[in-house]
């Protein structure tokens, strides 16, 4: 067994939580990107700082979501759609969102204090126009059937939603706030690329079916990446850098670029956040 295998079953075996491969630590642990990368991520940084209305006030990013629950995300999905969702096809849905999200995830493990190594992601509920489409039963499932948005689509209760009750406090969510979702996976009947922020992802239910079993879904990590801050790049490019999956259509998965510009983020942000002894509360300021 390797050094680093042992280090993990102890730290296991006292904690409950995996422990980062030493190698990995070694190599994140600090902000010491290629050098290649150093002029185009101080590029895209200032570039946010000076065109996002309140780039370091805002407190509903992804990071938020995650730091407030300690460690985790709860998702909501909004099926626009008429096509019949089995209960084969529910799991798929669901595994492939945790998938695509472990996936953001994973770049900041044992990078400069993120004090997670694995981020849980549970689905919470489901959205639909009719109970039929939705064709599976689960009781730790809430089903959302006739609650519509102020343009008639399927919507998750806004009373469990922390888009719209940022406070983190829950009183009139029928499910109690351990059934509250932090964004929806938004699906939608005929629409091509996406739409993401701290609300959730919005792609087309046709490519999710239809890319359900792929390594990468790239909208929808594109579409992520928007959920913790990550901006677009349609009238630009970061100097000697083309391919990332955050310019969109220009890479099918995440890059080594893209895992920079998201630990970036965090060290700008981590000190909201009370990290010590080894607990993460939320600090407001």
């Amino acid at each position: 067994m390797r050094v680093t295998a042992i280090l993990s079953a102890v730290v296991l075996l006292l904690t409950g939580t995996q422990a980062a491969p030493a190698e990995l630590v070694r190599r994140q642990s600090t902000w010491n990107p290629p050098s290649n990368l150093v002029k185009p991520l101080d590029e895209v940084w200032q570039h946010q700082i000076s065109t996002y209305s309140n780039a370091l006030g805002f407190r509903n990013y992804g990071w938020d979501q995650v730091m407030a629950n300690r460690g985790s995300i709860n998702y909501c999905v909004r099926w626009e759609s008429t096509q019949k969702v089995s209960a084969t096809l529910r799991t798929q849905i669901e595994t492939a969102l945790a998938r695509q999200f472990k996936k953001w995830m994973d770049t900041l493990v044992g990078f400069d204090g993120w004090p997670y190594t694995d981020v849980p992601v549970k689905v919470v509920g489901w959205a639909a126009r009719d109970r039929s489409l939705l064709d599976f039963t689960d009781p730790n499932i809430d089903f959302y059937i006739g609650v519509n948005d102020p343009d008639g689509i399927p919507q998750c209760a806004t009373t469990c939603g922390r888009f719209f009750n940022q406070n983190g406090q829950y009183p009139n969510c029928l499910g109690g706030a351990s059934r509250h979702y932090d964004m929806s996976l938004w699906l939608t009947s005929g629409m091509g690329g996406g739409a993401g922020g701290d609300w959730g992802q919005r792609i087309g239910s046709e490519y999710m079916v239809n890319n359900v079993n792929s390594e990468n879904i790239h909208i929808l990590l594109h579409e992520m990446g928007h959920s913790f801050a990550l901006d677009d790049f349609y009238d630009w490019t970061p100097t000697g850098i083309t391919s990332f999956v955050m310019k969109a259509g220009a890479a099918t998965q995440i890059t080594e670029f893209d895992k920079w510009m998201l630990r970036d983020w965090w060290r700008h942000l981590k000190g909201r956040y009370d990290l010590s002894g080894g607990v993460t509360t939320t600090i407001m300021r």
